[in-house]
């Protein structure tokens, strides 16, 4: 890969954690940036994220031997018309890092016909912060990397793509557009949603009864912490996967309504079994593996009420050199017995912080 020239469209988180990740391996391949904002191209470059950056689109495009697309869903769909009337290198390979395929898939076709390569890509790991200040290159590790390419001829250039991405060290899959978006609509698009919704139910509840935001605070809070999500992603999301979203919905009001039959005809034994059936299906479920949604890697901390026990933890989180995203102290939990709520980016950070408190001091931990 020899002086090749791999263009970021885009140098937010993903786009810029994934220069990182080709400069880790391929520290021959020079990284040029495009993005509307000067700032964003300046300071990527100051951090040696890219190695180059333009403002003309033309020009850019024009020098890149691989293009990847690391904006919005919408944005991209933009650009992949504008650029498609551009002059590219013959052999150049294009991809996107977009959260649905199918629309991409069929814009692709404006490349395809003029006999470019274009592989759809969506890699599943993402972060509570953004930009390129946030840039990681462990931040796809072991999480899948979904790979759409509806031409099966193109096995040469698959691998292509998976050798500059080798520094990501993320699990390949390949899938077709349709696949990927009914899988991401029912493990991630609706989960968001449905969240989203339990949440605006709550906020009903705060507004007659206010105690009920105290109680919000533990296990609640938790299991609807993804609606916490950037409403303009997921606003995007939602309307390029509308199709998808539109069949899930409603299946899941038809359920729904289902559930409130045995409720009415207070068939017990329905109910139970409705239960024990999710309970089955999730118990089977692989426990701390990346998927459609980025997993959430706490560690409860059961400290004693006393002055300092809280910075003792965290001091030797410090010392350890283990990077903690978020610290909270639990005022209820239902189903865990803990106050303190430390959150990591990993598994790997997860376990090492465990081993750190559990070693030096008699607190008792427990992870999920």
């Amino acid at each position: 890969m020899t002086n090749k020239q791999v263009l970021m469209i885009g140098t937010g988180l993903i786009g810029s954690s994934l220069a990182l990740c080709i400069k880790e391996v391929h520290p021959e391949i020079k990284i040029l940036g495009f993005s509307n904002k000067e700032s964003e191209l300046v300071g990527a470059k100051s951090h040696h994220i890219i190695d180059d950056f333009s403002l003309n689109l033309e020009e850019v495009v024009a020098k890149a031997d691989v293009i990847f697309f690391c904006t919005p869903v919408s944005v991209t769909l933009n650009l992949m018309e504008k650029i498609s009337r551009f002059s590219l290198k013959k052999d150049v390979l294009l991809t996107d890092v977009g959260s649905t395929k199918k629309e991409i898939l069929k814009k692709s076709e404006v490349f395809t016909k003029k006999g470019y390569t274009f592989i759809g890509g969506h890699p599943m790991a993402g972060s509570h912060k953004s930009g390129f200040l946030a840039a990681d290159k462990d931040l796809f590790e072991n999480a899948f990397y979904i790979l759409v390419n509806e031409d099966k001829q193109q096995t040469k250039q698959i691998a292509e793509l998976k050798e500059l991405l080798k520094g990501t060290r993320a699990k390949f899959t390949e899938l077709s557009a349709n696949e990927h978006d009914q899988i991401t609509g029912v493990l991630s698009h609706m989960p968001h949603i449905i969240a989203s919704q339990l949440v605006e139910q709550a906020e009903e509840l705060i507004q007659k009864i206010p105690a009920s935001k105290k109680l919000a605070a533990g296990g609640f809070r938790d299991i609807t912490r993804i609606a916490s999500s950037d409403p303009k992603m997921w606003t995007d999301i939602s309307m390029s996967n509308a199709e998808v979203l539109i069949t899930e919905v409603d299946k899941w009001l038809a359920n729904l309504g289902n559930f409130k039959d045995k409720l009415i005809s207070k068939n017990s034994s329905e109910i139970f079994t409705f239960f024990e059936e999710a309970k089955k299906v999730r118990d089977d479920i692989p426990v701390h593996q990346e998927g459609t949604i980025p997993s959430f890697h706490d560690l409860y901390v059961n400290v004693p009420d006393y002055p300092g026990a809280i910075a003792e933890v965290t001091t030797i989180l410090a010392n350890e050199r283990i990077s903690l995203i978020n610290i909270k102290i639990m005022e209820t939990r239902d189903d865990i017995f803990g106050i303190l709520c430390i959150s990591f980016k990993s598994e790997k950070e997860l376990m090492k912080a465990k081993h750190a408190v559990t070693s030096q001091t008699n607190y008792q931990v427990v992870e999920e």
